[in-house]
């Protein structure tokens, strides 16, 4: 097995700057997948605890049908950079932030969203603009998320929200949240 991430919890937190509170809510999950190259792969993803159960059965169905991962490691590997991640087509979730050109909290700054592939599901807007700019949404290529396909089903049977459905101004097609009532 091909291990890209093994890192504790402190070196997954390490430079973030949530709070002490929202530290407390993560948990950081060894997750197994089937890379690009084909070969059996161990990362890691940090998520909120009360989404660990949903996680750790979604990537068990990533792994049972083999859907690609590039690869999956916290993103105090890239030093918070949600862009490097991106640009990397790392999955991840916990990313202390807000959404972009607003400043209000992202779901990932809570460990409620996560991402898949993002240079292979990338967030088109309408007027053209692809996030990552290295990004291509090519619906046969291995590792892209279609409507109706297993992963999307999987994760949307847990409560998530797919966010690659026709918006009004952007489909987020790596993007998955779950909204927890308080």
């Amino acid at each position: 097995m091909i291990i890209d991430s093994r890192l504790t919890f402190e070196q997954a937190i390490e430079g973030t700057t949530a709070t002490k509170e929202v530290i407390d809510e993560m948990a950081l999950l060894d997750v197994r997948y089937y890379g690009l190259d084909g070969e059996l792969h161990q990362g890691q993803i940090m998520v909120n605890k009360n989404v660990e159960k949903d996680t750790r059965e979604i990537f068990d169905i990533i792994l049972e049908t083999r859907f690609p991962i590039n690869k999956c490691v916290p993103l105090s590997v890239y030093g918070w950079s949600d862009d490097a991640s991106m640009d990397d087509n790392n999955s991840s979730a916990f990313c202390y932030r807000v959404i972009a050109g607003t400043n209000k909290m992202s779901q990932h700054s809570f460990g409620y969203a996560i991402d898949i592939n993002p240079r292979f599901n990338p967030m088109i807007y309408v007027d053209g603009r692809v996030l990552p700019q290295n990004g291509v949404y090519d619906k046969s290529r291995p590792g892209t998320l279609l409507e109706g396909s297993d992963i999307v089903k999987a994760f949307e049977g847990r409560g998530f929200l797919w966010r690659g459905r026709n918006r009004q101004k952007y489909d987020d097609l790596h993007h998955f949240d779950k909204l927890i009532e308080s």
